[in-house]
């Protein structure tokens, strides 16, 4: 226990990997809405969209188990259903999401067994060997297509640094006015060792990192951002969203433009959250990408 606990320390410590995975954390284990659902829950949402700390129509839930978190984004998208449900209904196009973020270092699609996956790599926000990143292995699905719904969802039982069940799911709806409502929700377990190494990051290197929900304040007292794993989980929370909205953002440029497009869109956009998101310079993200995508790029071929 001791030494798996070191090298949790080590990866958590050196690098965040843990915090990415606890940024894929789900309290209760996400579940899809379905059409109906979602719409309602639309509706319910609408003055926290139209009115939030965010200067756009979006909406964080987050929450905290004892071995596990939750993380839930809301948010209206402009761009049209039919646009978003070609996208992201398409495994090979979420290695192109999921990629823009800090420290996924590679993403490939593939079968096994008659199972589509994504075999995704966790790992340090500078460059480094696929060998040091560690894997985790997706199954994806999704429900048929239809005019009026998608629904995705990525499962994976283990992952690194006594972690498992991993849960992502992205479930969308069309509105009015050419534009989508999206649901981006995680789920994700660990054990004994990487909580005690989390709280233990979190009190430490991690206990100034923030999230962006804010805490009912005492009274007298000015209201204060969230931190802790409930700060993590929103942070990674909305570098995905971010991560999504520029992939389809990017779609109308011509195809040898669309990969410059969407990491110059990912990166301005995290900027505009600076205490909660920055982490490089731009030149040294984009150049660290570029290098990841054309290894990804190689390895699809």
């Amino acid at each position: 226990m001791a030494g798996l606990l070191r090298s949790i320390l080590r990866a958590v410590l050196g690098a965040g990997v843990l915090s990415l995975a606890i940024g894929t954390a789900a309290a209760q284990g996400v579940r899809p809405a379905g059409a109906t659902e979602l719409q309602n829950r639309y509706a319910a949402l609408r003055p926290q969209l139209e009115k939030n700390a965010y200067g756009g129509p979006i909406y964080i839930e987050s929450a905290e188990g004892s071995r596990s978190s939750r993380g839930d984004i809301y948010a209206v998208l402009n761009s049209p259903f039919a646009a978003v449900n070609a996208a992201l209904a398409d495994p090979a196009h979420w290695c192109d999401v999921l990629i823009l973020h800090l420290n996924t270092k590679l993403c490939r699609s593939g079968t096994a067994g008659g199972t589509t996956q994504l075999d995704l790599r966790i790992g340090k926000k500078f460059d480094q060997p696929l060998v040091d990143a560690p894997s985790v292995v997706f199954s994806w699905r999704a429900l048929p297509q239809a005019a009026d719904f998608l629904n995705v969802q990525l499962d994976a039982q283990d992952g690194p640094f006594d972690t498992h069940d991993y849960r992502i799911m992205l479930e969308a709806v069309p509105l009015d006015g050419g534009r989508t409502f999206l649901h981006l929700g995680y789920s994700f377990e660990y054990g004994t060792a990487s909580h005690l190494a989390l709280h233990l990051y979190l009190a430490t290197i991690g206990r100034s990192k923030v999230g962006f929900s804010t805490l009912v304040a005492r009274p007298g007292a000015e209201p204060e951002l969230v931190g802790g794993v409930r700060g993590m989980v929103e942070r990674n929370t909305m570098r995905y969203y971010l991560a999504i909205e520029a992939y389809l953002g990017a779609l109308s440029a011509p195809p040898a433009q669309q990969l410059d497009k969407r990491l110059q869109a990912w990166f301005d956009a995290t900027e505009k959250f600076p205490r909660q998101l920055h982490e490089l310079d731009r030149t040294t993200y984009l150049e660290m990408k570029h290098r990841e995508y054309r290894r990804q790029q190689a390895g699809q071929q």
